[in-house]
């Protein structure tokens, strides 16, 4: 789909425009639209009306912004319902901007409204008339340029900061929380500020995070971060199973290595008898060799990992002469593994909620 320029849609006035020329696009032939422009005193910047053939109208009041993020759209919202009540008809409310994420749109569709962005995202439902409208544009804002806030987790600096919200509960302040993650003051900020607008964490007045959905947190970020696709993996078999290569590992005082997967969440949360070990090394063919483990590409027990994300090896556990990776680790490994890891996953991450105070710093 062609994007208008960025001048054209500057303005909120130019947002409305575009995101009322959306709307025209989808409405069957047969259908009118008339648009009231409102003036000051009014919460709502413009009135629609839908008009079906049989003469049955939809009503809908709309604010336009160039920018909605997902902790915006309470407040949105509450000013279009004031301006609702007290009117006979039964209006919608809509929320229209040049681009809404995906996660700031399931929140309005919870919160009973509709929206339209200007990428042709489009969600208008009612009952009398009869109506559904939507459609699907963009899930990426294109018009985010470089230094604006990040959209994502991925990259080592991200999951630092991942791993430390989940980890250490709060309070604490943004540069407390750069300096326990290992990361830098302006990575973290624009993590904090993503997840923020994501309304998975939330600042008081002076600047302390004061509440962290971690397990949402946690399920976000395994969007963006997957143990097979992040790290280069070699697969390779340990013919006497994995009690053997329990043994082999506590007997390598060199070796630096943690973890993760089934073998880990088994440790604190059993689910079921692991079948793979997953192990995070600093070098994949010196371990593989320390290790005495044959490659395969078939029939693998076990995956060695290697790569940027050295945040693996932060807050290790160790238990009876093991090194464990920190229980956020192996949630978010799990989280994205075959088969059965993401129910693993689920399990641990239960355990987790229940335990919190052994686990959370």
């Amino acid at each position: 789909m062609q994007f208008p320029e960025e001048s054209t849609v500057e303005r909120e006035a130019d947002v409305l425009r575009a995101a009322i020329s959306v709307l025209r696009n989808y409405l069957p032939r047969t259908w009118a639209l008339e648009t009231t422009l409102l003036g000051r005193g009014r919460q709502a910047d413009a009135q629609i009306r839908l008009r079906a053939p049989d003469g049955r109208e939809l009503t809908a009041v709309l604010e336009a912004k160039r920018l909605v993020a997902t902790r915006d759209v309470p407040a949105v919202l509450e000013r279009l319902r004031q301006d609702i009540v007290g009117t006979e008809r039964d209006l919608v409310p809509l929320i229209v901007a040049r681009y809404l994420a995906p996660a700031t749109r399931d929140c309005i569709v919870e919160s009973g409204a509709g929206y339209i962005d200007v990428t042709g995202n489009l969600y208008l439902a009612a009952d009398s008339p009869s109506m559904l409208l939507r459609d699907r544009g963009a899930d990426r804002d294109p018009w985010r340029g470089p230094g604006r806030p990040r959209g994502t987790l991925k990259g080592p600096p991200a999951a630092r900061v991942a791993r430390a919200l989940i980890d250490f509960a709060p309070p604490y302040s943004v540069p407390e929380l750069a300096a326990r993650a290992g990361a830098s003051t302006g990575a973290t900020y624009r993590v904090v500020e993503f997840l923020e607008q994501q309304r998975l964490l939330e600042r008081a007045d002076r600047g302390l995070l004061t509440s962290i959905q971690w397990r949402a947190i946690l399920d976000r970020w395994s969007r963006d971060y997957d143990f097979a696709k992040a790290n280069t993996v070699a697969t390779f078999i340990e013919p006497r199973g994995l009690s053997a290569l329990s043994e082999r590992l506590r007997d390598q005082r060199d070796l630096e290595y943690v973890i993760t997967g089934s073998m880990a969440a088994e440790a604190v949360a059993p689910y079921a008898q692991p079948r793979l070990a997953m192990i995070y090394v600093r070098d994949i063919e010196s371990a593989a060799d320390a290790l005495k483990l044959r490659s395969t590409k078939t029939g693998a027990n076990v995956v060695l990992a290697a790569g940027d994300y050295d945040v693996a090896f932060e807050r290790v556990r160790e238990m009876n002469g093991l090194q464990y990776a920190a229980l956020s680790q192996v949630a978010v490994d799990l989280l994205n593994g075959p088969g059965r890891n993401p129910s693993e996953a689920i399990a641990l991450m239960d355990w987790m909620e229940r335990n919190e105070p052994t686990w959370r710093r």
